[in-house]
């Protein structure tokens, strides 16, 4: 992402969506009314609701306030994997008591991120953020809770850690990019894959080989914003208004209406989050 690109126009409206993976904070949020703000460009083009999600301590705290502010937004806290060697006993508590707010609707993002150790100073080590994750798998099995996954470059090994501690009823593998085995993998176990807007990449060749392979209710869409921005903006900023550019591009990809798929995808995120249960 660059601040030298524009941001994207506003993209023909798609009836209706959720927005499964968003962190407002990062988009530039930090009061009701800029929350609102953000929430109203995305409702012009029927991105009605938005899951914003925590990666550290501050994040987790503004999750969980945004959702209070604004009936459009629901919360999911954790600490990020790169970040798990701050999860001490004070952090896991609170993060453990903003994870039971009825406005958190997942634990996460937790899970494996084998790029960023050697590069990124203060990141936690592999075996640190292998304790953190089992540690928010157990939270979310506590609380009956969906587990939303971050995976960077540690396919097998987060799978085996999900089979070995036991995964919660729902995990969501968010910004799901890895090509059709482990699509298989995850579909086979009943986990829900979650697409950005690298699936609009016309170089992501295993991962639209593999969104073809997802049943239509163990799908989801997200934008990761504000990284992540789907072609042809690659690069421009990312709010969660510019998720009807990932799921047109994905419906193209399927082979499917794009208001089919948008129909889908918003009842999955219904189910998975339980937000009707929630409203």
């Amino acid at each position: 992402m660059t601040k030298d690109r524009p941001a994207p126009p506003l993209p023909e409206r798609l009836d209706t969506l959720v927005d499964a993976h968003t962190h407002l904070d990062a988009c530039g949020a930090v009061d009701a009314h800029s929350v609102a703000a953000i929430l109203d460009r995305a409702e012009s083009v029927g991105v009605g609701r938005v899951v914003t999600v925590a990666d550290d301590l501050d994040a987790a705290r503004f999750a969980v306030d945004a959702a209070g502010w604004d009936r459009r937004v629901w919360a999911a806290v954790a600490i990020h994997p790169t970040r798990a060697n701050v999860l001490d006993d004070d952090v896991k508590a609170e993060i453990e008591r903003l994870a039971t707010n009825p406005r958190v609707v997942a634990v996460g993002e937790t899970g494996l991120d084998y790029y960023w150790p050697g590069k990124l100073d203060g990141c936690a080590t592999v075996e640190e953020q292998h304790d953190g994750f089992r540690w928010h798998i157990d939270l979310a099995k506590r609380l009956g809770k969906p587990l939303m996954i971050h995976n960077r470059e540690a396919d097998e090994d987060l799978l085996s850690v999900l089979k070995e501690e036991g995964a919660p009823e729902t995990v969501i593998f968010h910004c799901f990019s890895s090509g059709p085995e482990i699509a298989r993998a995850c579909i086979d176990a009943g986990y829900v894959l979650s697409l950005s807007g690298t699936v609009s990449f016309k170089n992501a060749h295993a991962l639209r080989a593999a969104a073809v392979l997802i049943p239509d209710a163990q799908l989801l869409v997200e934008t990761d914003a504000p990284f992540l921005t789907p072609h042809p903006f690659r690069g421009a900023p990312n709010e969660p208004y510019c998720l009807p550019y990932t799921a047109r591009a994905l419906a193209e990809i399927r082979g499917q209406d794009p208001v089919e798929l948008a129909a889908h995808v918003t009842a999955n995120a219904e189910r998975v989050y339980a937000l009707r249960a929630r409203v």
